[in-house]
């Protein structure tokens, strides 16, 4: 990988970690996985009792990790279920963790 000054040393590689790392960048939705990750289940039920926070800010957050395909969703009749996406853990193992990885191959090396 070799970095240039145009604007081309960005690739789709780096867009799709970035839209990753975006939806994981706030802390709510950070509680929001943690607590799906516990589930032995689907959850089915308002998370706005699981977290101090209203339902539109919640709602908002379920969309951003959505979107990131980091969990799944379905509305059944009147009750929401969720629960972590296979795929958006697919991503992650392959998009964020190398990333991870070869910086911590840097950090290795002990540059500074």
């Amino acid at each position: 990988f070799a970095m240039t000054t145009s604007s081309t040393f960005v690739t789709s590689e780096h867009e799709e970690t970035a839209r990753l790392l975006k939806a994981l960048a706030h802390p709510a939705r950070l509680a929001i996985l943690d607590y799906l990750a516990l589930q032995t289940s689907c959850y089915c039920g308002d998370l706005t009792h699981q977290l101090p926070l209203a339902q539109s800010t919640v709602s908002q957050h379920l969309k951003a990790l959505k979107e990131a395909q980091l969990i799944d969703g379905t509305i059944e009749g009147v009750r929401n279920c969720y629960c972590i996406s296979q795929k958006g853990m697919e991503l992650m193992q392959t998009k964020v963790i190398p990333l991870l990885h070869r910086m911590n191959t840097t950090v290795s090396q002990k540059c500074c």
